[in-house]
């Protein structure tokens, strides 16, 4: 049995926070065995409806004239849902969200569930640009800045743009199990399910950009390659340059030394093996380039401020509640 997915979007709608979503539902309706999602797309009139850049699409139907039960609403974000709402908009997804088995946004979309009354008292995210003000004009929202997505009873929020395809992996994830989620991002040659507590900014987003193309390509070495030899001495060389001079461009480039930024990437490089495989910690330990789980104790609890072992149970033990652990 097919899964209903409606997904609500406006005049001036961000295309990738309906295609990234859209995809992942369609790609896990080939591959699921169970039955997978039928997607359409609605807005407050039927027809063409522009997004921010440029290229249209077509609402099937009208927000009131969809007919429940259904299982997931989806509202998409974009620039015109931060300033003045439609009110047709907001009381077409009020109206319809009680026939929702659960409902979501994408990006700015949370200011449309706010709007709704969808919101309040729940905890929630949206893009980081975004944050404050959604904050401000709605002070009974608990606005969680730095997740990739958040999950408060059965109201989802994501962050934005790329964000809305790790919320429906992890949709995905929810309703067949993170097998099948992991198949859908492989097919989509995309990153392999974030966990929703990630912050928005991965390793190299919190660092500054490097203007050298040289130190770009090495940050990208070091992302790629934790188990390498990332001693300054061996970056120095890599890079061409004296460990004296390549600590002082490195860390006025990125805005952090190089050894943290590396202490950095190793640990999300152990956060996603202890949350998407069963390996022991002296083989995350080493497939990270920590070496031993004592380093990786010290690094995770640094990073993360809770243990390597601790982690993977308590996102083991949200696997289980969710009935998806295998």
């Amino acid at each position: 049995m097919q899964r209903r997915v409606v997904i609500a979007v406006f005049d001036g709608f961000q295309l990738l926070d309906l295609a990234g979503p859209a995809d992942v539902f369609g790609t896990a309706g080939l591959l699921a065995r169970d039955g997978g999602y039928q997607v359409e797309i609605a807005a407050v009139r039927p027809g063409p409806v522009s997004s921010a850049y440029g290229p249209a699409v077509t609402a099937t139907t009208a927000l009131d004239a969809v007919g429940g039960p259904l299982d997931t609403l989806l509202v998409v974000g974009g620039f015109a849902v931060t300033g003045p709402l439609d009110p047709l908009l907001v009381g077409g997804v009020a109206a319809l969200a009680p026939a929702a088995r659960r409902v979501a946004s994408v990006c700015s979309g949370a200011f449309v569930l706010a709007a709704a009354g969808l919101l309040d008292g729940r905890r929630a995210t949206t893009h980081w640009l975004a944050a404050r003000d959604l904050a401000a004009r709605h002070p009974g929202v608990t606005v969680d800045a730095d997740r990739i997505y958040v999950e408060d009873g059965p109201v989802w929020t994501s962050a934005g743009v790329t964000a809305g395809i790790d919320l429906a992996l992890a949709l995905v994830a929810r309703d067949h199990g993170h097998a099948l989620a992991r198949d859908v991002a492989r097919g989509l040659v995309v990153y392999l399910h974030r966990a929703g507590g990630q912050s928005q900014f991965s390793t190299p987003m919190r660092a500054r950009p490097p203007r050298r193309e040289p130190l770009r390509e090495l940050q990208a070495f070091i992302d790629a390659n934790p188990a390498a030899d990332l001693s300054v001495p061996g970056l120095a060389r890599r890079a061409g340059m004296s460990e004296r001079h390549f600590s002082r461009v490195f860390t006025a480039e990125l805005g952090v030394p190089p050894g943290r930024y590396v202490e950095r990437s190793r640990a999300e490089a152990a956060r996603r093996l202890l949350e998407t495989t069963g390996h022991p910690l002296d083989l995350v330990a080493r497939e990270c380039g920590l070496g031993s789980p004592e380093t990786l104790y010290r690094v995770f609890r640094r990073q993360w401020r809770i243990s390597p072992g601790d982690h993977r149970r308590r996102f083991q033990a949200g696997e289980r509640r969710s009935g998806t652990h295998r």
